[in-house]
């Protein structure tokens, strides 16, 4: 048994998870706010909910360009985001 590691993008698409869903939230949020659950965007973006729930935590931080909010949890968590402003 080989212990390779595979890249962490789709086949067909050579962007990694993290940009693949920075650019997904980009293009959705460019005329203001939005409000998403994991679960409801798992399948356009191509990741699991749990996957976009990790992934939120690191955009949290390090995209420059959205405003990122974890606005509530019920069922699942629900983050706000919006394109940052001061980005440009």
């Amino acid at each position: 048994m080989s212990a390779t590691t595979t890249p962490s993008t789709d086949a067909g698409d050579d962007l990694p998870k993290e940009e693949r869903l920075k650019s997904f939230l980009l293009e959705k949020a460019q005329d203001g706010e939005m409000y998403f659950k994991s679960k409801f965007i798992a399948e356009e973006v191509g990741l699991s909910p749990k996957e976009i729930g990790a992934l939120m935590v690191k955009l949290k931080d390090s995209a420059s360009e959205l405003t990122v909010e974890k606005w509530s949890y019920t069922s699942a968590t629900t983050w706000r985001i919006e394109p940052n402003a001061d980005a440009a």
